[in-house]
C-alpha cells in the first residue's frame, strides 16, 4: 500500500519531470514499487491514471503559456511531448474546449488542472461490509489474454469488459461451466500482478480444480477451444495459500468493482491493519446470484505484522 509521504513523493518527481519523457513507469521506479501497483494504487486514491494526470498537468501549462508567449505551436507541442503539432492540436481542443489559435486571442477561456496535493480531512464515518477469508493452495485453468497495465482504471477502456464478451460469444465460457466440478456454480476473473518491470498483466477467465487426475484432460479441452481464437491463450493459474478481504458488488456492470476497489484503498486499508499483497485477485461470478450482486471481489491482503516478518526474513 502506497502511504501518503509515498505519494507525495511520486508527486513531487512527477511536478519536477513534466518536460521530460516520463511514464507511469519511472515514476514506480523512482519511489520502487512495481508499475502495476503503484499504477492501480495511484489511480484509485487519486481518482485518475498516472499518465492522465501527466496529460492534464502538460495541457495546462501549455494554455498558460500559449496565452502569456507568442511562441508557436510545433514548439509547444516538442516541449510538452507530443509527437507532431497535430496531435498536440487535438488533445489541447480536448482538454481546453478551444484550438490553440483560439487560445491566442485575447479573453478566451482555457481550464487549468492544478498539481495534486496531499490533504488530510475527517472522512469515514460509513459503514464498510467486508469478510475476512483464508485460502489454501489452489489451481484454475482458465482462457487468458494479456493487456497493458495503463488500462487499469481507465473510464473510456473496454478491454476486459470485451474479453468477456467474447468468451459468452464464443462459447468458451459453456465451455468453462461444463467442465467444473459437481456443485461448483462459480466462473472466475482472475488477475495476475506483474513484480517486474513488466507493463503487461495476465487476465483470464477460469474455473477452479479441485481434482489433478482431471487437470490434463481439462488443459486439453480448452486449449483446443483457444485455438480457434486470436489473442486468447490458456494456462494452468496456480495460487498459493492467502488470505483475502472480500467485497461484495452490487450494480448493473463493471463498475461496481472499480467502486469496491476505491473503498479498499481508501476506506479499508488505512484503517484495517492490512497491507494489499501483489498476488492474483481475483472476481466470482455465480450461476444464480443475489439480487442486484454482479460478482465478489477477493483482494489478497497480508498483515502488517505478517509484512515486517518477512520483510526481515528478506533481510
Amino acid at each position: 500500500m502506497i502511504g501518503l509521504e509515498i505519494l507525495q513523493s511520486a508527486i513531487d518527481f512527477i511536478e519536477s519531470h513534466l518536460l521530460d519523457e516520463i511514464g507511469y513507469e519511472d515514476v514506480a521506479k523512482h519511489i520502487h514499487m512495481s508499475p502495476y501497483e503503484f499504477h492501480r494504487t495511484f489511480s484509485f486514491i487519486a481518482g485518475i491514471t498516472v499518465n492522465n494526470y501527466i496529460r492534464n498537468r502538460r495541457l495546462s501549462l501549455a494554455g498558460q503559456e500559449l496565452l502569456h508567449s507568442d511562441c508557436k505551436v510545433i514548439d509547444l507541442a516538442m516541449k510538452y511531448g507530443f509527437d507532431s503539432a497535430d496531435g498536440f492540436s487535438k488533445a489541447f481542443s480536448r482538454f481546453h474546449g478551444v484550438s490553440p489559435s483560439v487560445a491566442k486571442e485575447k479573453g478566451s477561456a482555457l481550464v487549468m488542472y492544478n498539481p495534486l496535493f496531499i490533504h488530510v480531512s475527517f472522512e469515514g464515518g460509513t459503514k464498510i461490509n467486508y469478510r475476512i477469508e483464508k485460502e489454501g493452495k489452489r489451481k484454475f485453468i482458465a482462457f487468458t489474454r494479456t493487456f497493458p497495465v495503463e488500462i487499469i482504471n481507465e473510464d473510456d477502456d473496454e478491454g476486459i469488459s470485451d474479453f468477456w464478451d467474447m468468451c459468452y460469444r464464443e462459447g468458451l465460457v459453456d465451455i468453462l461451466k461444463d467442465s467444473r466440478d459437481i456443485g461448483d456454480s462459480r466462473i472466475f476473473g482472475l488477475c495476475e500482478p506483474v513484480l517486474d518491470n513488466t507493463t503487461y498483466f495476465d487476465y483470464g477467465a477460469g474455473i477452479l480444480v479441485k481434482d489433478e487426475d482431471r487437470l490434463e484432460e481439462l488443459l486439453y479441452q480448452i486449449e483446443q477451444a483457444a485455438e480457434k481464437q486470436e489473442l486468447i491463450s490458456t494456462k494452468v493459474w496456480e495460487v498459493d495459500e492467502q488470505e483475502y478481504v472480500v467485497f461484495e458488488c452490487y450494480g448493473a456492470n463493471g463498475k461496481c468493482i472499480s467502486k469496491a476497489w476505491e473503498i479498499f484503498f481508501k476506506e479499508f486499508l488505512p484503517q484495517s491493519g492490512y497491507e494489499s499483497s501483489e498476488k492474483t485477485d481475483f472476481a466470482v461470478y455465480f450461476d444464480e446470484q443475489k439480487d442486484g450482486l454482479f460478482c465478489e471481489l477477493w483482494i489478497p491482503i497480508i498483515a502488517w505484522k505478517e509484512q515486517l516478518s518477512q520483510q526481515k526474513d528478506a533481510d
